[in-house]
């Protein structure tokens, strides 16, 4: 290693590792393996739900962060990111039927709602802190709606976006954020839920029998779902999901084109979320495409896990240095103000009765983290209180398929007022 002259002291030069993509591809796969390893043996970040991605991907970034003290660097190849972003969004606006809402009932929609407004809530709330340090006001929605109810795969989609509007270290930022949400959202959903049990002496209704508590914990949640893929025939369910996931994308791709045509700014998935939600409402009536949600959602968290590892592996957590303060006060003033929503508006929207509890425990788990942390809140409450089947409907429909649609239209407004 040679040295470099500057202002008279000598820095070692940096040595720089280049991977090519199936190198780099490689490397994420056992990135990704290392994570779930962990995420089944360590109990706090498996109670958390941190995603496996996650745990793998900041293990590794934290390794570079190192190396990096040391000289050394590592240069990824990261061109596959875009598409595989974009598949995983694409398999999210599949998800997207009107007909599976309005199954859902009036509490899915109204439920709905209130995630959406709590988007706008989160984003000012951001903007203002943001501003209130002489900071720039993007800072707040990347600590906003982006990465606590996008998570971090929504965070980290949109990191190029803010990093084009003007903030710097957008992906390092989005990182951080998302993390401390899971965890904050793992650790506060709970403990708010049996706050209002016990304060208002909630119980469970009398039609929540014991064999609703059975089908509900235990049919829709606790069963795997299953995919079969017939391997010998070329014309299987799994291949043509594929190339209507496919379809999808590319026809999304040329409406993106046209809206940024306009002066929009807007990360390449909302087209494709656009397209795969037209192609999944026309297939609800008239069944011509045969949409399996099962396949979708196989495809989109393949492309996600390895979207969400090659984006970590590649964050520089460095830049972050400067707005850790402001990151902070964002951040703690975010888990104050959902504690406070999920105590009052939440709690009395809902109904103000032991389902509507056990819902607010999963409001503050999805809208600081994951449809994940939403889910494990609520079965911890129902495991000591009883069972609450309409929580499990309403909850994971809007957060697993809904909010992620309604979020990325308000992630896309506030980027374009700002930039």
């Amino acid at each position: 290693m040679r040295d470099q002259a500057v202002g008279g002291t000598f820095l070692p030069l940096m040595t720089e590792l280049k991977l090519d993509l199936l190198q780099t591809l490689t490397l994420a796969g056992l990135v990704y393996w290392l994570g779930i390893q962990l995420q089944k043996r360590i109990a706090i970040i498996n109670r958390l739900n941190i995603p496996s991605a996650v745990v793998g991907g900041l293990l590794f970034t934290t390794l570079v962060l190192v190396l990096r003290q040391w000289s050394v660097s590592i240069q990824l190849d990261t061109t596959l990111q875009p598409t595989l972003s974009v598949a995983f969004f694409t398999s999210i606006g599949m998800g997207a039927s009107l007909a599976l809402l309005r199954a859902g009932g009036i509490q899915v929609l109204i439920f709905l709602v209130l995630a959406t407004l709590f988007c706008l809530v989160q984003n000012f709330l951001g903007i203002a802190i943001a501003l209130g340090f002489e900071e720039n006001p993007l800072l707040g929605v990347m600590a906003g709606s982006v990465t606590l109810v996008g998570g971090p795969a929504t965070g980290l989609a949109f990191a190029p976006v803010f990093e084009e509007a003007g903030l710097r270290g957008a992906g390092p930022l989005a990182l951080t954020a998302a993390t401390a949400g899971i965890v904050c959202g793992g650790l506060v959903g709970g403990p708010v839920g049996t706050r209002l049990i016990n304060r208002f002496g909630l119980k469970p209704t009398l039609a929540a029998t014991t064999a609703a508590r059975s089908e509900a914990e235990s049919g829709l949640r606790d069963q795997p779902e299953i995919l079969i893929v017939e391997v010998e025939r070329e014309d299987s369910s799994f291949i043509r999901n594929l190339v209507v996931l496919a379809l999808a994308m590319a026809l999304g791709s040329i409406v993106s084109a046209q809206i940024q045509s306009l002066g929009i700014t807007l990360p390449a998935y909302i087209g494709a979320m656009l397209v795969a939600s037209v192609l999944r409402n026309i297939d609800d009536v008239s069944g011509w495409l045969r949409i399996d949600q099962r396949a979708m959602e196989f495809a989109g968290n393949l492309a996600l896990n390895i979207f969400l590892v090659v984006a970590l592996m590649n964050l520089k957590l460095w830049e972050l240095a400067g707005l850790a303060l402001p990151l902070l006060v964002i951040l703690a003033a975010q888990v104050l103000v959902v504690v406070l929503f999920a105590l009052t508006v939440s709690f009395r929207v809902m109904g103000k009765d032991y389902e509507s509890a056990v819902m607010s425990s999963g409001f503050i788990g999805f809208v600081l983290g994951t449809t994940a942390n939403a889910v494990a809140n609520m079965r911890a409450l129902v495991a000591r209180f009883g069972p609450a089947p309409r929580a499990f409907l309403v909850v994971p429909l809007v957060g697993a398929f809904f909010i992620d649609f309604t979020n990325a239209i308000i992630i896309t407004f506030f980027v374009n007022w700002l930039k």
